[in-house]
């Protein structure tokens, strides 16, 4: 691509791309490609000048080479054309603001008035229709106001009001339409798929191959605890799919050979093959898009709260004015009355407001599937985190490798990366990782692996059960016993690290030690979060004993409760619920679902379990846990905002009210200040709401 730099300075390049015109899908595959290089922190596009601007920490000589290989055709960049940015919606609200403002102008210096006229009336009648619908369905609704108030000023003869009412009335439709869709659009991009490669069948064996080199006709396989990432029909096998992200329903439906599955959805229970229909990207972002558009019941206590009020207020606007008419007989004074309603106000700022604030947590890389649950967080008096990946860091690494039983350590961590390579999770990866490390090539050497929850993962090499996982699962449940030997090694196991126990034929052959440090900044955010107002911080995890204490004593929990299964955090977090909290529930694996369901609100870390981001409300990048504090910043300075706009609607609107039945203000002066101020608070509804700084790690 050729380009020249337009200006720079340390860390920042702007650069204007040789081409005439730029389309937005151009726009959007450029933006995306930058995005995506490393060293570049935040790359933005402007398609009207053919712009682009560059914030980056890498060195200037390979960024600006890899801009200059860049092709809109390469295949790399072809891959990337579902991406969704938002510049479309912009764009064509942008439009129909400013053919809106314009056509009002053009109408006001052009039109002679007889034309006016007309042009009033026939926009009438739409609010008229709409006025008397309600009307006739026994419906007081804000759309009979609206009616009613431009109807009044027509028959009056005073079409200036009437045209006015109407303009800042369709001001306010678009603006909160464009909000509405723009708020959805950014969610809907926080809630796409974020899955890189897949295991795909083949003749000789499985594959692990880029996501964007499957096509339709291709056979992936599924297994336990995967996400599924591209819509299709199950060929081989049956599974319990959780279909919570497209349906809201977190009842696992079964699936069985023939049976549809979608991108999105989670193998909750089972393996299965899956035929591809539908190719990486396409459709997945409609179906989130429609699943948040029809969500009404993860609208918020608030929402629903203005909805109905602004529905009950409108029978005592029309009883005002009709009392105002019968104790002083002047119309213009009714009239004023009735330009006057609180149902505007608080139908578009409340719903305005929360989805704002959706908007901004996922800016922050936080994904909140719906606004009450920033309401409950906002009120959230216990906090319950799992301990692995959560509390500690998501990408634990391997300390050492210990054998047994004559076996060499690289060969047993060759064999464990092998089996752990097929469920991803934090310690799974950390043995997969050290392999790679290590140079150690694992080549598919057994049979089919079942995954048992919170316990480890069994199969077959040769004729001899090969389990990797948990001590209770390797020596409690399969009864494997610890070489005579190797006795006094076993003993001796370093107690600073967590332990993965590799078993083969009954005997153990390794245990492989897991180095999971504290997160720097946990014991800092549990003290933020005291301060903002939770009484309770708890720790559950499936560690030993010895490890728990050390991290809760380290973190400075509340309490903690070690070696517990998934039941057990479920249990807890519902008898927490009985006593009278409002919990929160914050985990990343596979085991930590079932509590996350529990939970008034289940808060997952973006790099854990598929399985557990779908089930949960909230999920966070797992960049920081400071993402937690800013989320209970921003939920309770939503619901401050909600009360001073509520504080802010009845009182300002109640003064029209008022003044109007007073005579000292007419018709169309209360029209102009009552809309206003609705495009006003609505305005003032879409900014972001304040955040306190907080440190980083």
């Amino acid at each position: 691509m050729k380009y020249v730099i337009a200006h720079e300075c340390r860390g920042r390049i702007r650069i204007r791309i040789d081409q005439k015109h730029m389309s937005l899908a151009q726009a959007d595959l450029l933006e995306a490609w930058l995005q995506r290089l490393n060293g570049v922190q935040q790359a933005v596009v402007h398609e009207r000048t053919c712009c682009a601007v560059i914030r980056y920490s890498g060195t200037r000589a390979d960024l600006l080479q890899a801009i200059s290989r860049f092709r809109y055709d390469a295949e790399d960049v072809e891959t990337l054309s579902n991406v969704h940015s938002g510049r479309a919606i912009s764009r064509l609200y942008q439009e129909k603001l400013v053919d809106l403002v314009c056509f009002k102008l053009i109408r006001m210096v052009f039109f002679p008035q007889p034309l006016r006229i007309l042009w009033t009336i026939k926009t009438a009648v739409p609010y008229v229709f709409r006025g008397l619908r309600c009307l006739l369905r026994g419906q007081l609704h804000v759309e009979l106001l609206d009616g009613l108030s431009i109807a009044v000023s027509i028959l009056r003869m005073d079409f200036s009001t009437a045209d006015s009412v109407m303009f800042l009335l369709r001001l306010g439709e678009l603006l909160e339409e464009w909000t509405h869709k723009k708020s959805v659009d950014d969610l809907a991009r926080c809630m796409s798929l974020n899955v890189d490669r897949v295991w795909l069948k083949t003749p000789g064996d499985e594959v692990l191959v880029p996501l964007n080199q499957v096509r339709p006709g291709d056979l992936v396989c599924l297994r336990m605890g995967n996400l599924i990432p591209l819509d299709g029909t199950v060929a081989e096998g049956e599974v319990m799919v959780n279909q919570a992200s497209l349906t809201g329903e977190s009842v696992p439906v079964a699936k069985r050979p023939g049976a549809s599955v979608y991108a999105g959805t989670v193998v909750e229970e089972g393996s299965c093959t899956l035929l591809v229909t539908q190719q990486s990207g396409a459709g997945r972002y409609d179906k989130i898009v429609s699943m948040i558009e029809q969500s009404e019941q993860l609208k918020s206590a608030a929402e629903h709260r203005a909805a109905n009020l602004a529905d009950k207020l409108v029978p005592y606007t029309l009883l005002g004015s009709a009392l105002v008419y019968l104790l002083t007989r002047n119309t213009s004074r009714a009239l004023s009355v009735l330009m006057v309603d609180f149902s505007c106000a608080l139908k578009l700022a409340m719903p305005l407001t929360v989805l704002s604030a959706m908007r901004q947590a996922g800016t922050s890389h936080v994904t909140v599937k719906g606004g009450k649950y920033l309401e409950v967080m906002a009120r959230a008096d216990t906090i319950v985190f799992d301990k692995t990946g959560t509390l500690t860091y998501a990408a634990p690494k391997v300390a050492q490798v210990i054998s047994f039983g004559g076996h060499s350590a690289d060969e047993m961590l060759r064999l464990a990366a092998c089996l752990e390579e097929h469920f991803p999770h934090s310690m799974a990866n950390a043995v997969v990782q050290a392999a790679r490390e290590r140079n150690l090539q694992h080549e598919e050497m057994h049979s089919e692996v079942e995954y048992l929850v919170a316990h480890g993962i069994a199969s077959k090499v040769g004729t001899e059960r090969v389990i990797i996982g948990s001590a209770h699962f390797v020596f409690e449940d399969e009864g494997c016993t610890v070489p005579a030997e190797d006795q006094i090694l076993f003993k001796t196991l370093p107690e600073q690290y967590s332990h993965l126990y590799l078993a083969i034929g009954g005997a153990l052959a390794a245990v492989i030690c897991i180095a999971d440090p504290l997160r720097t900044e946990a014991r800092d955010v549990l003290s933020a979060l005291r301060r903002q107002g939770f009484r309770k911080a708890v720790m559950l995890t499936g560690d030993s004993e010895r490890t728990a204490a050390a991290i809760a004593a380290e973190v400075g929990v509340d309490e903690y409760h070690a070696e517990v299964l998934p039941e057990d955090k479920a249990r807890y977090v519902r008898e927490a619920k009985a006593a009278g909290s409002t919990v929160i529930m914050l985990g990343d694996g596979i085991n930590d679902s079932p509590a996350l369901s529990a939970a008034d609100v289940g808060i997952a870390i973006g790099d854990g379990a598929a399985i557990a981001c779908e089930i949960a409300d909230i999920t966070l990048s797992a960049h920081s846990l400071y993402e937690l504090v800013q989320l209970r910043a921003l939920s309770q300075e939503l619901m401050r905002r909600i009360d001073a706009n509520y504080r802010f609607v009845i009182g300002f609107n109640g003064s029209l009210i008022a003044l109007g039945a007073a005579g000292i203000l007419p018709p169309a002066t209360s029209a102009l200040l009552h809309n206003l101020s609705t495009l006003g608070v609505s305005l003032h509804s879409m900014t972001d709401l304040p955040q306190q700084d907080l440190p980083k790690p």
